[in-house]
């Protein structure tokens, strides 16, 4: 309203001034018309100026109707007074001296404004009195002022009508605004389900109340999978804890041999172990989900990693009679982030080594494409359900786990594996067949 306010003011200021400006230079043209055409009627005798035909003016002015009649007046040098036009009567115009030659100003006769033009006469060079003219400047000062009236109350009308459709258009652009602002402040972690209505028109409120409605998605996703994440780490601390609980109170009944004590007390302990195992892998889960996108600035060959974490599991690979084919395919060191990279591939080629069956191998291959570099871990295991492949990064996530009983796990370590490999900005693919085996294809 002020910026419109501003404008408008400013337009109708300019036109008021053009069309004074315009009236002016009309009455200008006119009075300087009449002095030149007055100037060759006047007779020079010596000092005297006289009008030469004066009863012409006279039968003039009786015979025409002037509706803006010309008032002429002749002085000497000095500013006295010489002869006039008859129309003038008993009344003088004012010889100003401060006025230069031909210029216009405006004056007063009789009390009504006049709009007046001043012209030396001049005769072989030297000045010998002064043409004055004049026209009633009334007409015009009341045309400027019904002007002005005009545009000063347009001005106020257009602005109260600006403002109250402006008003009702804001009204109703602000209604989306207020739903949104209703629905958002329902919203609580008991109906997050509850989404902003969209409007009808593709506008900016459009994308903010779709912006909002996927933010609200994931945020129902996240406290969903936190729901979910407690429900099952809850589940699995709590059946080694029930395990735990149920040996010892059957080893306290009556007195036992020194070896069955000994036998509960290890499967204890080895209860104890998974639990703090499982512990672990939650307080690393946890870690990553708050340090998500963080920069590791250790940087090793991932050559070096692989044979490390092969090192590490050589009695397992010893266990199953299993060969390791390990192919490199890039001449120079492959350089991957130490720490993420080692919790990617110590958990991907673990899986391999549990699932994989006896006496087969497991294919290790390292290959570049343009920029990236890509690992890929494969193993002749027991494969994957196609069904089941969306979720085995998802945790505690198990594929037909009771058919397989005596691998041990908890469905943690492919969801570690993930998030680290989100943590910088790496990517893990899988691909299975059942019975056929699994690859796990690692670009960084």
């Amino acid at each position: 309203m002020i910026a419109t306010a501003l404008i408008m003011a400013v337009a109708f200021t300019v036109v008021y001034f053009v069309v004074q400006e315009t009236m002016y230079q009309n009455l200008d043209n006119d009075l300087s018309i009449e002095a030149e055409k007055h100037t060759e009627e006047i007779v020079i005798l010596g000092d005297s100026i006289k009008v030469n035909n004066k009863k012409e003016w006279e039968e003039k002015e009786h015979r025409e109707v002037q509706v803006n009649p010309v008032f002429v007046q002749i002085l000497d040098k000095n500013g006295n007074f010489m002869d006039k036009s008859p129309n003038l009567k008993e009344n003088i115009l004012i010889f100003n001296s401060k006025q230069s030659y031909g210029g216009h100003f405006n004056e007063k006769l009789n009390n009504k404004a006049i709009r007046q033009v001043q012209i030396p006469i001049e005769k072989n060079g030297k000045i010998k009195g002064f043409i004055v003219t004049a026209m009633s400047l009334e007409s015009s000062q009341m045309v400027l002022l019904n002007l002005r009236n005009v545009l000063v109350f347009s001005y106020l009308i257009l602005l109260a009508g600006l403002y109250f459709i402006s008003r009702y258009i804001a009204g109703r652009a602000i209604i989306p605004v207020r739903a949104i602002t209703e629905t958002t402040n329902r919203i609580t972690k008991n109906n997050l389900n509850e989404r902003v209505v969209l409007p009808q028109n593709k506008d900016e409120l459009y994308h903010l109340s779709f912006g909002i409605n996927q933010l609200l998605q994931r945020i129902e996703n996240a406290i969903e999978r936190e729901r979910q994440f407690t429900s099952d780490a809850s589940h699995e601390l709590r059946t080694p804890l029930a395990t735990l609980k149920g040996t010892l109170e059957v080893l306290i009944r009556k007195p036992r041999e020194r070896a069955e004590y000994e036998e509960k007390v290890k499967y204890s302990l080895t209860e104890i172990d998974r639990m703090t195992a499982t512990i672990e892998q939650l307080l690393l889960l946890a870690r990553l989900d708050t340090k998500s996108k963080t920069i590791d600035t250790s940087f090793i060959p991932l050559t070096t990693i692989i044979d490390e974490i092969l090192s590490r599991c050589k009695n397992q690979i010893a266990d199953k009679k299993l060969s390791i084919d390990f192919k490199n395919d890039i001449d120079n060191e492959a350089l991957v982030p130490q720490y993420f990279s080692n919790l990617i591939f110590e958990n991907i080629i673990s899986n391999a080594i549990k699932y994989t069956k006896a006496n087969t191998k497991i294919h290790i291959s390292i290959s570049q494409l343009e920029s990236r570099i890509i690992c890929k871990v494969k193993d002749e295991g027991i494969g994957i359900n196609k069904l089941d492949l969306d979720n085995v990064f998802n945790n505690f996530f198990r594929s037909d786990a009771l058919n397989h009983k005596n691998i041990p796990g908890n469905g943690l370590g492919l969801s570690i594996a993930k998030k680290a490999a989100d943590a910088i900005y790496a990517s893990v693919q899988v691909e299975s067949e059942l019975g056929i085996g699994t690859t796990f294809t690692v670009q960084f």
